[in-house]
């Protein structure tokens, strides 16, 4: 005879217990709380003014940055009128090396990608405007005694043609628009680049832009854009300085004043402008383009060794706080070290930043100090000037000549009037053994 069935009988009706139904509870919660697949990060990079040495090494820490952090696609915003050709293939490069998507971005409203910018957007994986900005205008220039002036060596414009061209063909975009943007300083807006095929997205602002873009196959990935965080790439001290120093006009005036300096320097020397044109070059230089690592060991070498210099010259510290400039300036331009081809943690860059500080510090206390006790000593009286108008007394009669007792050694002295033994007088004067004196009024 069959068992009747009982609700909670037999192994199909165990009840789980209580904490495994509350963690499932939650865990489910957590599910349905989650975000959207995809909602990850993007990295906004900005390309603003001219593209300069610094504007290579920005884009690199940038993309580098965004790799480490598992940003799902890195936007980078342009609004610049063109720059240096070697710089824009470096950066182009980098976004093609990249596993990372890049989307240029010609932004905020009213901005301009010109020349070197048009190719970089032409680079890009995804290419993007704000209504009312414009590219175009490739056409290489040079800097000739009237002023800018257009390339027009056929060897010069084929090169940027086919550079421009293979960019927009690797990405599918128009081809003839891109070698006209060279051959013809084409120039384009929002709408028209959208209808040649330039540009996939017109977006007006990068909220809307990540919600465009959202679901766009680029590097064998689909980019799920929508809903992410922006991270702002932020510049440290060395990019930044970087970026002042390569504006292209700074750096030539600093070369012209480095240059003149040294010459004016060098022909009036002791003046302190040798120093300053050297330093001037040197910045100069590295803006140019020049390997800003040995510019910076080249200041860091420079500054101890004014620094010594002035210690042991106990000169009136000019050449020591040029010195504490240059390691100063040395240390910062020199974190972080080596190549940028791995991206550096913002904690290792301020602990780099300090190991290197602190010897600039330590020197500059210890060349305070020194110039302090140099200033001292030139303020402290001499022997002779401290015995004059002190007290002695006579052991004999002093007429013209006889023995005084000073600071309890017997003394030489001289008068002028007759002294009695056992008189006090005064020091006067000092004339190599022998103390002048005269009686203690």
């Amino acid at each position: 005879m069959g068992r009747a069935y009982r609700p909670g009988s037999g192994a199909g009706g165990v009840r789980p217990p209580a904490p495994i139904l509350f963690i499932a509870a939650v865990l489910f919660i957590l599910f349905l709380s989650a975000p959207a697949l995809g909602a990850g990060s993007v990295m906004v990079v900005a390309l603003d003014g001219a593209i300069t040495p610094a504007s290579d090494k920005i884009i690199a820490e940038a993309i580098l940055q965004a790799e480490a952090l598992g940003c799902e696609a890195i936007v980078i915003t342009l609004d610049t009128p063109g720059g240096g050709l070697s710089e824009t293939k470096e950066i182009a490069g980098l976004m093609e090396r990249t596993s990372l998507p890049v989307i240029g971005y010609v932004y905020p409203a009213g901005a301009t990608a010109w020349s070197a910018g048009t190719i970089i957007l032409l680079a890009s994986d995804v290419a993007a405007m704000v209504p009312g900005t414009i590219i175009g205008s490739a056409q290489p220039v040079q800097i000739g005694p009237m002023g800018a002036e257009a390339v027009n060596d056929s060897k010069v414009i084929n090169a940027v043609v086919a550079l421009a061209e293979e960019k927009a063909r690797i990405n599918g975009r128009n081809v003839t628009a891109a070698g006209e943007f060279v051959t013809k300083n084409l120039n384009l807006n929002a709408e028209d680049a959208l209808e040649y095929g330039v540009i996939e997205f017109i977006s007006p602002n990068l909220e809307a832009l990540l919600v465009d873009v959202d679901g766009f196959v680029a590097k064998n990935r689909t980019l799920a854009t929508s809903g992410a965080e922006i991270v702002r790439f932020q510049p440290g001290l060395r990019l930044q300085i970087l970026s002042i120093i390569s504006d292209p006009l700074l750096a030539g005036l600093l070369l012209i004043v480095g240059l003149y300096a040294l010459i004016f320097g060098l022909s009036n020397p002791g003046m302190g402008a040798e120093i300053a044109g050297v330093i001037a070059l040197a910045l100069g230089l590295i803006g140019l383009g020049f390997s800003v690592n040995i510019g910076a060991v080249f200041l860091i070498v420079l500054g101890v060794v004014l620094i010594l210099v002035e210690i042991q010259s106990a000169g009136f510290g000019l050449l020591g706080a040029a010195g504490l400039a240059c390691m100063i300036i040395g240390s910062v331009l020199l974190v972080p070290i080596g190549s940028p081809e791995w991206y550096t943690p913002a904690d290792y860059k301020i602990d780099a930043l300090i190991t290197l500080l602190i010897p600039s510090i330590v020197f500059g206390l210890f060349f305070v100090f020194a110039i302090y006790k140099v200033a001292e000593a030139r303020r402290r009286p001499t022997y002779s000037a401290k015995m004059e108008e002190e007290v002695a007394e006579a052991l004999d009669r002093i007429d013209p000549r006889g023995h005084v007792m000073y600071n309890g050694e017997y003394w030489v002295a001289v008068s002028e009037e007759p002294i009695e033994a056992g008189e006090l007088v005064e020091v006067v004067g000092k004339e190599r053994m022998v103390l002048k004196v005269r009686r203690k009024g």
